[in-house]
């Protein structure tokens, strides 16, 4: 069954509980990751900002 993370209540939803208006991080394959969501996109937005200044030619 797939977690999912819900920004506007912070809280984590399973699959068939998932509201589709709501803002959604996932799907992830344990709660344990779904609580972490944020950290997770928090780390991959610097990696992805830290590729694109070796791209650029920034760093």
């Amino acid at each position: 069954m797939a977690y999912w993370y819900n920004v506007d209540t912070n809280s984590v939803e399973q699959g068939g509980e998932t509201n589709s208006k709501s803002y959604l991080l996932g799907p992830y394959a344990t709660e344990a990751e779904a609580r972490n969501a944020l950290d997770t996109a928090h780390a991959k937005s610097e990696k992805w900002d830290e590729e694109d200044r070796e791209f650029e030619g920034d760093n």
